[in-house]
């Protein structure tokens, strides 16, 4: 859904024959989410490029497997990730583009992006909106076509209705590593765009404090990847980058307000 959404955008700002759309499977790849790829490109009317990273998947492994390290876990998961965006940018070198980030608020706030992955791009069109936003706009945009400049709704609503995953590994869901999203949007938004510390959040929302405090720190973790991310468009208030200028480095106490030494 973040790139049907980003795809979206980019055909309702550029035009059709200005965005190209590259469909990358993978072995975990599902047969809906390609459907669903194809679906959408047809329904914006862009021409598409498919490159599957299987061969260089194999050849990585193989690689890391001789050399005696392991090739599996999240360091397979990674690779994915990146092998996708280093096709990317070969594509964008080829033709003079620019890459869209497709990474979304949500994501960029709790790290779960890979760097030189889903990170890699010249402009993050979606990483100020977070990701239950993400399905409410793209129910929006299917509801108000004709306004967006779209003859019939876009966005395929199987992208819009299953279960987000990364489909990096077989039957992987983003909660398996993350709170369900309204549980994490939640505490994000008191956070990020309020600033609020665990113990404001705690009497705000309906969350336990320990996973409150297992957000905010996911959010102090992951600085070092937003300092690296894409431009990103900036919708709210507090937005990343400059809109929350944050060192990677420090030592603070979120249990009531930021305190910075």
């Amino acid at each position: 859904i973040d790139s049907a959404l980003t795809a979206t955008i980019a055909v309702a700002a550029l035009g059709a024959n200005a965005v190209t759309g590259v469909l990358m499977p993978s072995r975990y790849s599902s047969l809906g989410s390609v459907g669903d790829a194809e679906q959408l490109a047809v329904y914006l009317g862009i021409a598409t490029t498919t490159l599957p990273i299987e061969h260089m998947h194999t050849a990585f492994e193989r690689v890391i497997e001789e050399a005696r390290l392991t090739a599996g876990g999240l360091t397979s998961e990674n690779a994915q990730a990146r092998l996708r965006g280093l096709l990317l940018m070969a594509l964008a070198n080829q033709q003079g583009s620019l890459l869209l980030a497709t990474g979304n608020k949500s994501e960029l706030a709790a790290g779960y992006s890979t760097l030189y992955g889903d990170m890699a791009g010249a402009v993050s069109v979606i990483g100020d909106i977070y990701k239950t936003d993400v399905w409410s706009m793209s129910t929006w945009i299917n509801g108000n076509a004709d306004a967006c400049g779209f003859e019939t709704p876009p966005i395929p609503e199987a992208s819009i209705t299953k279960a987000p995953s990364a489909e990096l590994r077989p039957d992987q869901l983003d909660q398996d590593s993350l709170p369900p999203y309204d549980v994490l949007d939640s505490i994000l938004r008191l956070h990020i765009d309020l600033d609020l510390g665990t113990d404001e959040i705690e009497d705000t929302v309906d969350c336990e404090e320990a996973l409150i405090a297992e957000v905010v720190k996911k959010v102090d973790q992951s600085q070092f990847k937003r300092d690296q991310a894409a431009v990103i468009l900036k919708t709210s208030p507090r937005s990343f980058g400059r809109g929350r200028r944050m060192p990677i480095v420090m030592h603070r106490n979120w249990i009531t307000i930021r305190e910075t030494t």
